[in-house]
């Protein structure tokens, strides 16, 4: 039971992002080792960020009361910027144009952090003695951030581009403030205790508005300069 439990939960976790590369055409282009290129940014980029919140910001017993700090968890969340950093290193070295480079930016970037960060988590949790339902959230939680991956290479695409209309840089520009902040924000709404799957949803929502205003913009980008 515990062995099907596992499989379930890996498959939730992998099985999206095999779809995604293999039916959006990724697998036609031979991005594999792009991703893999992507993967390894990814992990530079978080022991640079580990490095740095263990640095500056050391774990202290300053909230043993419950208390919500909100300027250090601002400044801790400062440091998520540095994604953006690396996910444009990875753009920089994709190159063609068009929604594969972002899908293989996006895909290999999540691909990296759910190796990374569900594997071992499943492997110790979801193979005890007993089902949980917090490692099927785990599972969803990296479908969750697999949209959030594409829509912030999008994100950061857009950015960089000097054809992009006026109107639309300062919307861009709030919407990459926004993705970094994802986790605070949303620490910050939810001041009082919930449910991990209103969390979930939560997380979800916030995701798929993000989403759907990044694929607007990229479409009328996409029309206008004739990119596909």
């Amino acid at each position: 039971m515990t062995l099907f439990h596992f499989g379930n939960c890996l498959a939730l976790v992998y099985v999206p992002y095999y779809l995604t590369y293999k039916y959006s055409g990724l697998s036609e282009y031979g991005a594999f080792w792009k991703c893999m290129q992507a993967g390894g940014i990814y992990a530079i980029t978080q022991l640079c960020k580990m490095l740095i919140l263990a640095t500056f910001f050391p774990t202290t017993d300053t909230n043993i009361h419950g208390q919500f700090d909100i300027i250090g968890e601002f400044l801790k969340a400062t440091v998520d910027m540095a994604d953006l950093l690396g996910m444009y290193a990875v753009l920089s070295g994709i190159p063609g144009k068009g929604h594969a480079k972002l899908l293989t930016a996006g895909v290999g970037w999540a691909g990296a952090e759910a190796a990374l960060t569900r594997c071992l988590l499943l492997w110790v949790g979801a193979k005890g003695a007993e089902f949980d339902w917090k490692y099927i959230q785990k599972s969803l939680e990296s479908n969750i951030s697999l949209v959030q991956s594409i829509t912030t290479a999008t994100l950061v695409w857009l950015w960089s581009r000097h054809d992009l209309s006026r109107a639309a840089v300062p919307v861009v520009t709030a919407m990459l403030l926004l993705s970094s902040y994802k986790s605070l924000i949303l620490d910050i709404i939810v001041a009082t205790t919930v449910g991990p799957w209103t969390m979930l949803m939560l997380r979800a929502a916030y995701t798929l508005i993000l989403g759907v205003t990044t694929l607007k913009i990229y479409a009328g980008l996409a029309e206008i300069i004739g990119i596909y």
